[in-house]
């Protein structure tokens, strides 16, 4: 049985703590707009209170969360456990993008270990959280992080603005993101 929270409670942050993976979800408000679902790992994640959180983004191929937080701020961040209990654990927030040259950046990257590609860090302001059994998740075992993402940032570190210039500054339905608007002011 689903159950609402309106802050993140202590078995909630102990259970998020031991995920390896977590998928964060953001919209457009044009109904003609994709949805987004992006999967993130590596060790990005961070409960800074009962009603904020925040990760450190990774560049990649693309930058939708940026372009749908800087139109609706929705955002939803969705963990499901793998091994154990089950459990679905979602939060629902109010998203902020924070680049590094912004006055917010170093109260949020200490929180943080610095990663090749890192782009960004997103914030959320938490007022929901809801709970779900996950009877039909599967079991599957971790058997570690793939290097993949930090070794191509890392090859693609002199080229990265540029990279980001070209695949991160409109979101696949042609909103600015974030960086698509910093770079141009």
């Amino acid at each position: 049985m689903g159950k609402q929270f309106s802050e993140i409670q202590r078995d909630h942050m102990d259970f998020i703590r031991k995920q390896h993976l977590f998928f964060v979800s953001t919209a457009p408000l044009s109904a003609d707009g994709h949805v987004n679902v992006s999967p993130k790992g590596y060790d990005t994640l961070r409960i800074l209170s009962s009603t904020e959180a925040a990760y450190l983004d990774l560049t990649g191929s693309g930058n939708e969360t940026s372009g749908h937080i800087e139109e609706n701020g929705r955002i939803t961040f969705m963990f499901c456990a793998f091994e154990g209990p089950p459990q679905i654990l979602r939060l629902y927030g109010t998203g902020n993008v924070i680049l590094p040259d912004s006055e917010d950046w170093d109260t949020y990257i200490k929180h943080f270990d610095l990663l090749p590609g890192t782009r960004q860090i997103i914030t959320a302001k938490i007022h929901r959280v809801s709970t779900s059994c996950g009877y039909s998740i599967p079991f599957m075992d971790y058997a570690g992080e793939r290097e993949t993402l930090n070794i191509s940032n890392t090859k693609k570190a002199p080229m990265l603005e540029n990279y980001r210039r070209e695949k991160n500054a409109k979101t696949i339905d042609g909103m600015d993101t974030t960086i698509g608007k910093n770079m141009r002011s």
